[in-house]
């Protein structure tokens, strides 16, 4: 049987080459492409694969955050996670949210697929790139051990948090999440609260250095 393979990327020519690559294989099967975090959320939902490939830094919905709503749905869902970054906050944030492999995106070609094989098969698979300071902390679990401030945040602050600071308007983010504008105030004042923050471009600044969002997005 074939491995149903999710892939979750805003960059289409990534998703295209990462698909040409996965169909010549004899056992994948690509069952879906989602252009960012809330549209694998959906699709994962919808299309039940057994393995996700998921961009860490995407638009309005993060990779990081898709992962821990996939998995709280679909705990089974083996989550492979793709970057520019590899140093150990973006590899611990996403380990934390349940990803099973880390690939470096200039790696992907070479190594996804291999990856892949590892997760179905009950592995974890860290990229070559991956420093081995950070391979040894996540084994000895320090990733798991170091909570974040972010950590302290519910889903739904996640997410505003994140579209604030890529400059949507409360009141964009009120009609896309489906919540009334004071609701989404309420929420963005929580969040600063929380994280010991004054403005939106500390919000900003904040949601860049954690990997929630970057300067492409």
């Amino acid at each position: 049987m074939k491995v149903r393979v999710l892939l979750a990327d805003d960059h289409r020519l990534m998703r295209a080459g990462l698909r040409g690559l996965l169909v010549a294989e004899a056992d994948f099967d690509v069952v879906g492409e989602a252009d960012d975090g809330r549209q694998a959320v959906v699709l994962a939902r919808d299309l039940s694969p057994d393995v996700v490939v998921m961009d860490v830094g995407m638009p309005d919905l993060n990779g990081i955050e898709a992962t821990r709503q996939i998995l709280a749905e679909r705990p089974a869902t083996r989550v492979v996670a793709l970057s520019m970054h590899t140093d150990r906050r973006f590899v611990g944030e996403m380990m934390r949210a349940g990803a099973v492999a880390y690939l470096a995106k200039d790696c992907a070609y070479e190594e996804l697929a291999t990856a892949i094989r590892a997760v179905t098969a009950g592995e974890v698979y860290l990229g070559r790139t991956v420093s081995t300071d950070v391979i040894r902390d996540w084994i000895r679990g320090l990733p798991q051990g170091q909570a974040t401030p972010g950590g302290r945040l519910t889903t739904r602050e996640r997410e505003i948090l994140q579209m604030v600071a890529e400059g949507k308007s409360t009141k964009e983010v009120a009609f896309q999440l489906g919540v009334s504008v004071k609701t989404v105030e309420t929420h963005r004042q929580q969040v600063m609260e929380k994280l010991g923050l004054r403005s939106v471009a500390e919000l900003t600044k904040y949601a860049i250095r954690e990997g929630l969002t970057s300067l492409e997005s």
